[in-house]
């Protein structure tokens, strides 16, 4: 773990961690002006806005054959373009989407090139990092609530496509700020992914954050990973029996994964999983319905499935859950469940 001089005018420090494959990476913290984006109605707005504007630009500059090449030929020298248009799977990987959420001020190398820096400012990938800020504080505000009124008892975060988990580790930055008492307590975040090395990240950032002067210093937080593919819940049932055993406070969370690229299936029995085994706290996000949302993923590589709130609502309701907030952005809407 290191630091890093944080952006001009923002006298907080920047901790970094390094990857598997020996990146140092700036560590997320969205209560740090380095990280924060204005995720306001206004400022969503003009971001949708901007979107909209943003794709119709290119749309007028080329045909369609031709922005393609001339987007491969671009990404030869952009590894966050190469990892949008030319992905190994149909899915963003967690390391990929984390680089993303970083925003254009802090990519480091070899992610820093100006294209780099272009798409990272780019409306579409700013919301990224709005989906990140925003079910980190949905979860943030579940915890809030169910930890009030149980003093020491453990807590267990379950992170289902959870990559870096950092989604998790800014929900409890959050709660120590907002209510520093109720993280007087053992937690543990599951990680439950295809994927080890963003978890490993993960962990790394959890250390860097625990640091001397961290946000999470003091804190007796510990992150694991388990693989796990959504469209079998075996794994996940076993675990929370052993969790629940224990009397322990549950919760769930699962942003730009389970909700946005799972099956109705998989996301109902998942929940399912969840509800039946004592969760009645999940956070997450859910890809738009909407003619921008439908407009930008005719084209895409990523199996995204854009449902919406309304048909999402009904996936959450078999499975015993309920839709208490949800928080709007431009790709995505971000939503806090509760049990029925």
């Amino acid at each position: 773990m290191s630091s890093m001089p944080s952006s001009p005018g923002n006298s907080r420090r920047v901790v970094t961690a390094t990857t598997t494959e020996g990146y140092a990476f700036p560590v997320i913290d969205v209560t740090n002006p380095a990280f924060a984006v204005d995720d306001s109605p206004k400022a969503i707005d003009a971001l949708r806005r901007g979107s909209v504007e943003y794709s119709r630009r290119y749309s007028r500059m080329l045909p369609k054959l031709l922005m393609r090449l001339l987007v491969r030929v671009m990404a030869r020298n952009s590894l966050l373009l190469r990892a949008l248009t030319q992905p190994d799977a149909a899915y963003l990987g967690g390391l990929s989407t984390y680089v993303m959420k970083l925003g254009p001020d802090n990519l480091v190398a070899p992610f820093n090139e100006r294209v780099d820096r272009k798409v990272a400012a780019s409306p579409q990938v700013t919301s990224v990092r709005v989906r990140l800020q925003q079910t980190a504080r949905l979860l943030a505000q579940g915890l809030e609530e169910d930890l009030a009124g149980r003093a020491g008892v453990a807590l267990h975060l379950i992170n289902i496509g959870g990559g870096s988990a950092i989604d998790a580790l800014n929900a409890l930055i959050l709660l120590k700020r907002s209510a520093p008492m109720l993280l007087a307590r053992p937690v543990t975040i599951h990680v439950l992914d295809l994927d080890p090395r963003a978890p490993q990240f993960g962990a790394n950032a959890l250390a860097a954050l625990q640091a001397a002067d961290g946000p999470l210093a003091g804190s007796d937080i510990r992150l694991v990973y388990m693989r796990y593919a959504w469209d079998e819940t075996a794994p996940l049932a076993r675990l929370l029996g052993e969790l629940a055993r224990d009397s322990a406070a549950l919760a769930a969370s699962s942003e730009g994964a389970l909700f946005e690229y799972g099956t109705d299936d998989a996301i109902v029995d998942n929940l399912r999983v969840l509800r039946t085994h004592g969760v009645s706290t999940v956070a997450g996000s859910v890809t738009r319905a909407d003619e921008l949302a439908l407009t930008t993923l005719a084209d895409s590589r990523f199996k995204l499935r854009p449902r919406g709130i309304e048909v999402f609502s009904r996936l959450a309701a078999q499975a015993g859950f309920a839709v208490a907030r949800v928080e709007q952005s431009v790709m995505s809407d971000q939503v806090l469940l509760r049990a029925a």
